[in-house]
């Protein structure tokens, strides 16, 4: 089909057909406000604060909803659509606490940072405010359900990407919220842990509970790698601080998972500065584990496989390979076995 062209503050921009007014400016270079959209879910218009000016249309309709057509002039801060994002955002913080210099998520909340581009201090508009208990009986994420906007992002990264369907809307007007089944806990409804909603919570509704408390966005160095929990590759940043790992954010563009992370990538990262953790190898020497190089080591180990197998022959050896190893190095160690030693008796951790 031919493509479409409109124009996005008087500059023209051509784009497929079925894309959205948000995607076409986008594509012209043009940033448009949201607090419910994703590029990775489907669109809701919760928010409303992505509203345009779209000649010849008589309301403010929302670009993340509304389709783009040819010769369409579109303008994204026009007085009227400035106006309404003001309305929208004191709407808003009407019931939604102020505390940002104590919050967590201080400096990456698109909330905070549309009321400090737009002016928006406070709000006209007075009443009862949400007083629901901060929930925090799970290890790994607190729901502050007093600074949910009900953007439903959350839900829908549940549902559409992950597929657990472990969170949804309850109740209606100012009692809705969001909830796992019956009201339980995240655990009793299937969330599996995997912290996608994290990702995608536009203000400081949910936080990650390791890592609480460690540093604000801005003093965090974002340092790509691979997590090594299993032999998937899975690419996320670590968020480092000092020199130390404060946390775990993902990277949408990964080939491999596409910012998808399980529990284990999201929140198993506290281990690297553990005291407890081995750092160098151990040999056993007058009953003591002692620290030795990793030459030491190597060279202990293959005399004693070599003993073994001038000994016993090479089958009275085998080769448990790991999971958590890349496919190169499991393929290196059954080389390792069949050439080297000599022996088929290799298995692998996974096999069943």
């Amino acid at each position: 089909m031919k493509e479409i062209q409109l124009f996005i503050n008087d500059m023209p921009v051509t784009v497929p057909p079925g894309s959205t007014v948000l995607e076409a400016a986008k594509a012209a270079g043009v940033e448009i406000p949201t607090l419910c959209h994703h590029p990775n879910l489907t669109n809701a218009g919760a928010c409303r604060i992505c509203v345009v000016e779209i000649k010849g249309v008589r309301n403010l309709p929302s670009a993340c909803m509304q389709p783009a057509a040819q010769g369409m002039k579109v303008y994204t801060e026009s007085d009227r659509v400035v106006g309404a994002r003001q309305e929208i955002l004191r709407l808003i913080i009407a019931n939604h606490p102020l505390d940002c210099l104590t919050c967590e998520s201080g400096g990456a909340c698109k909330l905070q940072d549309y009321c400090y581009q737009y002016g928006v201090a406070d709000t006209p508009y007075a009443g009862a405010v949400s007083d629901r208990p901060v929930l925090d009986c799970n290890p790994f994420i607190q729901r502050d359900y007093r600074k949910c906007i009900l953007c439903g992002q959350c839900v829908r990264a549940c549902a559409e990407v992950q597929g657990n369907f472990a969170i949804d809307f309850a109740n209606r007007g100012f009692a809705a919220e969001i909830a796992a089944p019956y009201g339980e806990d995240l655990e009793d409804g299937g969330c599996t842990f995997c912290g996608h909603c994290l990702d995608v919570c536009p203000t400081g509704a949910l936080q990650g509970k390791i890592g609480k408390g460690l540093g604000r966005a801005w003093q965090k160095e974002r340092v790509k790698t691979t997590c090594a929990y299993c032999g998937v590759g899975c690419n996320f940043y670590l968020e480092v601080k000092d020199g130390k790992i404060v946390g775990v954010a993902p990277d949408f563009e990964a080939v491999v998972n596409k910012g998808h992370l399980c529990v284990k990538g999201r929140f198993g990262w506290d281990f690297i500065h553990s005291n407890k953790r081995l750092t160098r190898p151990l040999l056993r020497k007058d009953g003591n584990l002692q620290p030795v190089s990793w030459e030491k080591a190597l060279s202990v180990v293959a005399e004693k496989l070599g003993e073994v197998k001038a000994e016993h022959g090479p089958d009275s050896l085998g080769f448990l390979s790991s999971a958590r190893c890349t496919n190169e190095e499991n393929f290196l160690l059954q080389k390792f076995a069949r050439v080297v030693i000599g022996t088929n008796n290799i298995d692998h951790c996974a096999r069943l």
